[in-house]
């Protein structure tokens, strides 16, 4: 049956068939339900005003009204732009539009009162405000009192077919006149909205919409974010739960040989603390009878493989298989390497498959699989291919998980009858909130300790004028025997330039580090993955003392040699890449540095970045940080791991509400794990046609 909120917008009145399609296109609005949740972003207090002298540096909007006395467009038709000059009688101010001049000019009027509201920016010495809202200073508006109004974002598109920030407000004013308190029952168990005294869901939507005042916008979106972010804790917390009463998983009782051998005699260094405690969490998981399924967080060179070669031997003690799985060809052969180091000495059979593993040698390999002669199996995308059949595979580990999508990891799930225990890790910090919206469903460990010996890396900031005291620094560095790492962005938007950009720093390298004193190698994304290889092995081996690359070298280099990483253009790349590329150094023992080049004029957010990476090497601060400056929709990975776009909560200012969601999410799946209690079913019913309608976040 089809409630109301479920019919289609075209069949709002003031909507009808052209308009739901543009709404459907461009607001992603379909039903009544999507615009009721389709939030304003900003209100407006009608009933303040300010004057145009009022405006200060420090002012970020204002509200203005007076009368247009001029338009002059300025550029050509590829860059033009519409300045109108707008009045009160304490001064004058510029409007500026860049998009839709043609349009905006045909709708406004000279010598008519308009309000206008917008941020004020300096330009040539005086103030402007770009694209501002404005519509003309009615006689609605002069009896609306001090009820804040909604201001809905919009499209260029939806603006032109009045379905501006004020005509949506229409249709949501509309769509009140239709709906009444029984379209919006409560789904919220009683005991939750008296705990956290949260007003119904009818006014909670109401007054987000149009409150009456501040005291009521507040509970409106009070409630609004608990409610996101319980329903994303409380679906992922119930897959957790289903899955550990479902997925039986394989018990590794035995700790035996192989353990004690690699533990006792080929391991060389004591663990640190950090990695004996998430061990404990990980056989205590191998222990419970249920699937595994832990993110291991731990940030460059912490040393998350060989607690995950550990675990492998667990498996291997109890007469199971093991794989790794990398998302490139040369970090599966680096772990592979290293691996293959570590067991040095123990008797097992480990086997490399790559996608350039064919013929005979592929063969062999797929023939020793089956039969369970290979003990370990590491490689790419190529694992998870129909024809890689395992005898009894135990345990799956899958390195910077975030680059796999969903389905490809879901293949590994299915190569046993039983799935196989699941270890994903990730170099790339997570932030706590954002782990527990992503990563609710999983159990979460964290490497937060350094081996002993290692330095930490020194961050500098320099511009283009210190290049050639850089270059000095270098060829120092280089005598001593060291290498470098210099690094170029390479943004997709503008590949052609970039690259451009990468070989001029190559020719003017070469020309600064001159042949046969020092030798130069390159590597970028449009080489043929052979003469990558070719170039990034000769770095390996040392035969090269300079690698300028672009930001390939990200994941998959591990040169303990290399002891500076110079990243130019750094305002260009975001903390948690910047991060990254710093985790290429201090892989040694010796002290290691990253210099952030960049030019001399920069952007608030951009010297507030470069700052953070001066400040500090602790990856978990800096994501911290970069999520309060990008969002959690921009941070890598996130996208590909599922993660629900949230509406109206944010991860950075609203961490407390999602802890008290997560924990009343607990509570009620630990009382109540089905949802089968009668002051439950409303919750039940709701929660069942959201999952029907949203991706929420989980790995498996």
């Amino acid at each position: 049956m089809t409630t109301l909120l479920q019919s289609n917008i075209e069949y709002l009145k003031g909507v009808g068939p052209p308009r739901g399609e543009l709404m459907r296109k461009e607001l992603d609005v379909h039903t009544f339900s999507d615009l009721l949740k389709y939030y304003p972003f900003r209100y407006v207090d009608r009933s303040i005003i300010h004057k145009i002298r009022e405006i200060t540096p420090q002012t970020q909007y204002i509200q203005l009204k007076g009368q247009l006395t001029g338009f002059k467009q300025v550029g050509d038709k590829r860059q033009k732009r519409l300045i109108a000059t707008f009045r009160d009688e304490t001064g004058e101010i510029e409007l500026v539009w860049f998009q839709s001049v043609d349009f905006i000019l045909k709708t406004l009027k000279a010598k008519t009162d308009y309000i206008v509201f917008g941020k004020p920016t300096v330009f040539n010495g005086h103030y402007n405000i770009p694209h501002p809202d404005i519509e003309l200073f009615t006689d609605e508006i002069k009896t609306a009192g001090k009820g804040l109004q909604p201001v809905y974002s919009s499209s260029e598109k939806a603006k032109k077919r009045n379905l501006d920030s004020r005509g949506i407000s229409r249709l949501v004013q509309t769509l009140f006149l239709q709906i009444k308190e029984k379209d919006l029952p409560e789904f919220m168990p009683p005991e939750i909205l008296n705990k956290y005294k949260l007003i119904s869901r009818y006014q909670a939507m109401l007054n987000i919409h149009f409150p009456k005042n501040e005291k009521l916008l507040h509970e409106a979106t009070r409630r609004l974010k608990f409610e996101e972010l319980f329903l994303i804790q409380l679906q992922m917390l119930k897959v957790k739960s289903n899955r550990g009463k479902i997925s039986k998983g394989f018990i590794f009782e035995k700790i035996d040989n192989k353990f004690d051998l690699f533990y006792k005699e080929l391991l060389k260094f004591e663990l640190t603390g950090a990695q004996k405690r998430v061990l404990k969490e990980i056989r205590k998981d191998t222990l419970s009878g249920r699937q595994m399924n832990r993110l291991l967080q731990g940030d460059v060179g912490s040393g998350k493989t060989i607690v995950a070669l550990i675990t492998m031997l667990m498996a291997i003690d109890n007469g199971f298989q093991a794989c790794m799985m990398a998302p490139t060809e040369i970090l599966a052969n680096q772990h592979y390497e290293s691996i293959m180091e570590a067991l040095r000495g123990a008797n097992l059979e480990v086997a490399l498959l790559t996608g350039n593993v064919k013929g005979k040698a592929r063969k062999f390999i797929l023939e020793n699989l089956a039969e369970g002669k290979i003990d370990i199996l590491i490689g790419t995308h190529a694992l998870i291919e129909d024809g890689v059949i395992f005898k009894n595979l135990g345990l799956v580990v899958i390195d910077e998980q975030h680059r796999f999508g969903v389905e490809q990891r879901a293949k590994m799930w299915n190569k046993n009858e039983k799935p196989p225990h699941i270890l994903v890790m990730t170099a790339t910090p997570i932030p706590r909130t954002l782990a527990m919206t992503i990563y609710g469903d999983l159990d979460v460990s964290v490497i937060d300790e350094l081996p002993p010996g290692r330095k930490p890396i020194r961050t500098i900031h320099r511009t283009d004028a210190d290049r050639l005291r850089v270059f000095g620094f270098l060829k120092e560095e280089i005598q001593k025997g060291r290498q470098v790492y210099i690094v170029y962005p390479l943004i997709e938007e503008s590949e052609t330039l970039d690259l451009k950009h990468l070989m001029d720093g190559y020719e003017s390298i070469s020309r600064a580090f001159p042949m046969p004193n020092y030798h130069v190698s390159i590597v970028h994304g449009r080489m043929r993955p052979a003469d990558k290889d070719f170039e990034m092995q000769r770095f390996v081996r040392g035969e090269t003392d300079i690698m300028v690359a672009t930001t390939v070298i990200e994941v998959g280099v591990n040169v303990p040699n290399a002891s500076v990483m110079i990243i130019e253009n750094a305002e260009r790349f975001g903390l948690s890449q910047l991060h990254q590329l710093r985790g290429r150094v201090g892989r040694g023992a010796e002290q290691s540095f990253c210099i952030l080049m960049t030019g001399h004029k920069l952007s608030n957010e951009s010297k507030q970045r470069i700052s953070v990476m001066c400040q500090t090497n602790d990856g978990f601060i800096i994501a911290e940080e970069d999520l309060k400056l990008r969002g959690p929709g921009d941070l890598e990975g996130t996208r590909q791991s599922g993660t629900v776009n949230l509406r109206l909560a944010d991860l950075v200012a609203d961490g407390t509400i999602l802890e008290a969601a997560r924990t009343t999410a607990y509570e009620l799946i630990e009382t109540d794990p089905s949802l089968s209690k009668p002051e439950h079913q409303p919750l039940l019913r709701y929660v069942e046609e959201g999952s029907k309608e949203h991706i929420w976040g989980k790995i498996s």
